[in-house]
C-alpha cells in the first residue's frame, strides 16, 4: 500500500506526485494512457509562468522526469472506481488492483463532439480532435475549425501554416479565447470567420468532403473542406466515479480550492474538480493542494 495513490499523469497528478514524495510519502501513479494529458499536444505554452514557448511534450516530460527522479512509482491502467478497506483505498483496474493510504484524482476531461451522425465513425477520416496530431495530414487543403474558445483559435492559427484556408466556424458572434489570441486570426490571411454558424451536419462517403452549416437565419449550407477540428469544450472523465463521490450535474468532482472531496481522504485535483478556471498553472496548483492535504491526511491515520 503506497502512502498516495494518484489517479492520472496530467499536470495536476505529476505535480501532486512530486509534492507529495517531497514530503517523503510513497507514491503511485496510475495513468490510462500516457504522461503529460491533455496539453502532451500542444505546440507551444505561452501562458505559464518561467516557460515560454516551451512545448506542451517537453513540459509533460520535465514534468515526469522530475517526478521519477523524486521516487514516485508508476502504472498503467484505467481505474473503474475505487473503495475503502482496511485503512485506505482500493483501485481496480481490468488487471489489477492498487492501493494507497490516500487518494488523488487527477483524471481531467476528455474532448467533447458535436453529437452529428457520422461523427465517431469519421474520426480519423476527416474529423480530428487534435491539430497538432492531424494537422499535418491536410497540408495545402482547406480545413475547417468548430469553436469559439482558446483551443479553437489556438488550433485555427496553427492549421493556417499547413493548410490552403482555414474556416474558423463559431455559434456565437463573439470568441471566448484570449482577445490577444483573437487579434492574431487577423492577421492570418487564409483565416475566415464564420459566426453565428453552426456545423450541423457532415458529408462524406468513405471520407469526409463537406461539412453542413446552418446560418443564423436558419439557412442551411455545404462547405467542402478535407478535415474538421472540433474544438468546442471537453468533459469530464470522471464516470467511473459516480456514486462514489458528489458530481455536479455537469459531472465535475465536487471540490473546493481545498481540493477535498465528499469522501474523508479522498482529493480532487484539475480539470475534472468544480473550479471557474482551467489552466496549466491551476492544475499544477490543484497538484500541489491536493498532495499537501492528503500528506496531512496520511500523517492523521
Amino acid at each position: 500500500m503506497h502512502d498516495v495513490l494518484v489517479i492520472g499523469a496530467g499536470t495536476a497528478g505529476l505535480t501532486a506526485a512530486i509534492y507529495a514524495r517531497r514530503a517523503s510519502k510513497s507514491v503511485l501513479v496510475l495513468e490510462a494512457r500516457g504522461f503529460g494529458g491533455q496539453i502532451l499536444n500542444t505546440p507551444a505554452i505561452w501562458n505559464y509562468p518561467a516557460e515560454p514557448g516551451i512545448s506542451g511534450f517537453d513540459f509533460a516530460m520535465k514534468l515526469y522526469s522530475q517526478a521519477e527522479t523524486l521516487g514516485a512509482e508508476f502504472a498503467f491502467g484505467t481505474a473503474s472506481g475505487f473503495r475503502a478497506e482496511d485503512g485506505g483505498f482500493t483501485v481496480p483496474t481490468a488487471d489489477a488492483e492498487y492501493r494507497g493510504r490516500s487518494l488523488i484524482i487527477a483524471t481531467g476531461t476528455s474532448h467533447r463532439g458535436l453529437g452529428l451522425p457520422g461523427e465517431e465513425a469519421l474520426t480519423g477520416r476527416g474529423v480530428s480532435f487534435c491539430a497538432t496530431c492531424d494537422g499535418a495530414l491536410y497540408k495545402g487543403r482547406d480545413v475547417a475549425v468548430v469553436g469559439g474558445g482558446n483551443t479553437a483559435v489556438s488550433d485555427a492559427l496553427y492549421l493556417s501554416d499547413l493548410a490552403a484556408t482555414v474556416w474558423l466556424i463559431h455559434r456565437r458572434d463573439s470568441f471566448r479565447a484570449d482577445p490577444a489570441d483573437v487579434a492574431l486570426l487577423g492577421r492570418k490571411e487564409n483565416i475566415r470567420l464564420l459566426l453565428g454558424t453552426r456545423v450541423t451536419g457532415l458529408v462524406a462517403e468513405d471520407k469526409l468532403s463537406a461539412v453542413v452549416l446552418t446560418g443564423p437565419e436558419g439557412r442551411t449550407s455545404e462547405l467542402p473542406v478535407a478535415g474538421l477540428f472540433i474544438a468546442v469544450g471537453m468533459v469530464p472523465a470522471t464516470g467511473a466515479f459516480e456514486g462514489l463521490l458528489e458530481l455536479d450535474p455537469s459531472g465535475y468532482i465536487v471540490a473546493g480550492e481545498d481540493c477535498r472531496t465528499s469522501v474523508p481522504g479522498v482529493f480532487a485535483a484539475g480539470d475534472g474538480r468544480t473550479k471557474d478556471v482551467r489552466q496549466l498553472v491551476t492544475a499544477a496548483a490543484d497538484g500541489a493542494v491536493a498532495a499537501t492535504a492528503a500528506v496531512r491526511y496520511v500523517n492523521s491515520l
